[in-house]
């Protein structure tokens, strides 16, 4: 391997931004909090998610954290292939078993012995399959394809799935004993847009990843492309923000990244706030992420008629919003105000006559 592939290879192995994950968040906290009690036990453990949340960086977080964190993580991409390249590729299998079977071949679980294997999307896996893998999972049992011999697995089982588990049970495409096996911890992970602090910390490592990779020599974002990067829905989560900052550093004609280097569809993504009032955010200079999130919350406030709209477009809750509020002594506009009092006072809901914030 020459030296640029070694080094591209060196930056490759850093691309999904694990360390990055901001547990301190109220939103986040609690998945934490469960994942930590559970990772030290052999307890199964199913993260669920959007495409794209962070599932599998959650997963080897969890491997990281328990006794096996020197064993080995292994993945079991489930939709990938089919139900017999599955089998195979997982329980592994013996020469001439079936056409194209040349040689002997030790799967998945075989090379996770003592570690973990992780299931990704395994909501997607064949109906046929599945009843060896409640064995597996269930007596750690298992034979090779074209093998008589049982055989017993010592591993720690992980799978993370985007479906609906229980509407696939309802539906006969899951087994009902299979998933109360696997759901014995279950892990939510919240869509990005429901985790706004870490879009412009998530943004900032893959823009330093790629401009790496690319050798371009950017050094951040524009506060135009921050406000962009801030009001998309992020409906793809990491990888739809990391192909976009990908793009953009592909493109980007300056050292700094502009809303035209972004995808269109987030270049022309809705904004609440004039371009002068968005260049306002860093006039004199650049400065610390903590005050820019400041000074877009508080940009925010001002444009909003009502806490809850205003906490919907920065995609926390009130309670998030109104702690923010109290820590930087952020006042309210007078519209929301006015909004709140009428709610106050035409019989909408209220606290005690106070404005509810």
């Amino acid at each position: 391997m020459n030296q640029d592939n070694g080094e591209a290879a060196e930056i490759h192995k850093h691309r999904d931004p694990d360390h990055l994950f901001d547990f301190s968040a109220p939103i986040m906290r609690e998945a934490m909090d469960k994942l930590t009690r559970a990772a030290d036990t052999n307890a199964s453990i199913l993260i669920l998610g959007e495409c794209g949340t962070g599932k599998s960086v959650l997963a080897r977080i969890a491997h990281q954290g328990s006794r096996l964190s020197d064993k080995p993580f292994v993945t079991v991409n489930c939709p990938s292939l089919s139900k017999e390249l599955l089998e195979s590729e997982l329980f592994g299998h013996v020469r001439g078993s079936f056409t194209g079977a040349v040689r002997d071949h030790w799967g998945k679980v075989k090379a996770a012995e003592g570690g973990t294997l992780f299931f990704d999307e395994i909501g997607e896996l064949p109906r046929e399959i599945q009843p060896k893998l409640l064995r597996l999972f269930q007596e750690r049992e298992y034979e090779r394809v074209g093998e008589t011999v049982t055989r017993f697995a010592n591993i720690r089982v992980v799978a993370a799935t985007n479906c609906d588990l229980k509407q696939r049970v309802s539906a006969g495409a899951f087994r009902e004993d299979l998933y109360f096996r696997l759901n014995v911890i279950t892990i939510e992970l919240p869509p990005l847009r429901e985790r706004k602090e870490d879009l412009i910390r998530f943004a900032e490592y893959y823009l330093q990843h790629f401009a790496a990779l690319f050798r371009r020599k950017i050094t951040g974002f524009s506060a135009e492309a921050i406000a962009c990067i801030c009001n998309h829905a992020w409906p793809g989560n990491l990888r739809e923000l990391q192909h976009a900052v990908e793009h953009g550093v592909a493109l980007a004609r300056d050292k700094t990244l502009v809303p035209g280097d972004f995808p269109d569809e987030i270049q022309h993504g809705k904004t609440i706030a004039a371009k002068s009032q968005v260049n306002n955010l860093i006039t004199g200079g650049w400065i610390s992420l903590e005050n820019l999130i400041e000074k877009y919350v508080r940009l925010v406030l001002e444009h909003a008629s009502a806490s809850s709209e205003a906490a919907k477009i920065l995609g926390i809750d009130n309670a998030t919003l109104y702690r923010k509020r109290k820590r930087w002594g952020l006042p309210i506009s007078s519209q929301m105000k006015k909004n709140a009092l009428f709610e106050t006072t035409s019989g909408h809901p209220s606290t005690n006559g106070k404005l509810h914030l």
